[in-house]
């Protein structure tokens, strides 16, 4: 009896012992030699988070992970080239393209119609940080929210306040002028308001 006990803790520090962290710069080494443990712990480490962020461009969660698939088979692809020198480098990289990828697929499908194209809007920045801010809280409820947006809206909202790119950049992504960038925030930011019960 106490031979067992004692063969089963030996067993338990042998694999405590063996079993060890994996870092992201071995996940990353692992993947450029193209072995499949580490592409899986690299799937395993982002792909809930990166899968959040595809579904806010999609329209329902089976597009999200046909564009999540397609991205990770792009990331194993190019991970080669890829020279992060910081922590977090990694994550921002892998972000880019489930992005870049969705918005692509999206594309394709011709599932965003961007056709206003007005000489100049003027959009209050002020208050819609301090909303968004206020109502983080309430998370569920603005992903539902977003989730009513037209799609085309939605995708220019999200690049802007959720992923922080310029109006500028916005309008290369998108093959749009940056008005009409200007113009969709503007109008996702008023249809926003209203289903979350905000007066102007």
């Amino acid at each position: 009896m106490n031979s067992t006990i004692a063969i089963d803790n030996y067993d338990l520090v042998n694999y405590i012992a063996i079993a060890k962290v994996v870092t992201e710069e071995d996940i990353i080494a692992g993947c450029k030699a193209g072995k499949r443990s580490a592409q899986n712990d690299l799937y395993n480490r982002y792909s809930g988070a990166m899968l959040g962020i595809a579904m806010r461009y999609s329209n329902n969660k089976t597009e999200a992970e046909d564009a999540l698939q397609e991205a990770f088979i792009k990331i194993y692809k190019n991970i080669i080239s890829f020279e992060g020198r910081r922590d977090g480098s990694l994550t921002t990289w892998i972000k880019t393209i489930v992005v870049n990828t969705t918005l692509s697929i999206n594309k394709k499908n011709k599932k965003h119609n961007y056709t206003e194209d007005v000489e100049a809007i003027k959009i209050k920045h002020t208050g819609l940080e301090e909303e968004v801010t206020d109502i983080k809280s309430t998370q569920d409820k603005i992903f539902e929210a977003l989730s009513q947006l037209p799609s085309g809206y939605r995708t220019v909202f999200n690049l802007y306040v959720m992923e922080g790119y310029t109006h500028q950049e916005i309008a290369d992504i998108l093959s749009i002028s940056v008005n009409t960038s200007k113009s969709q925030l503007s109008k996702a930011r008023k249809f926003l308001k209203k289903i979350l019960g905000y007066n102007e």
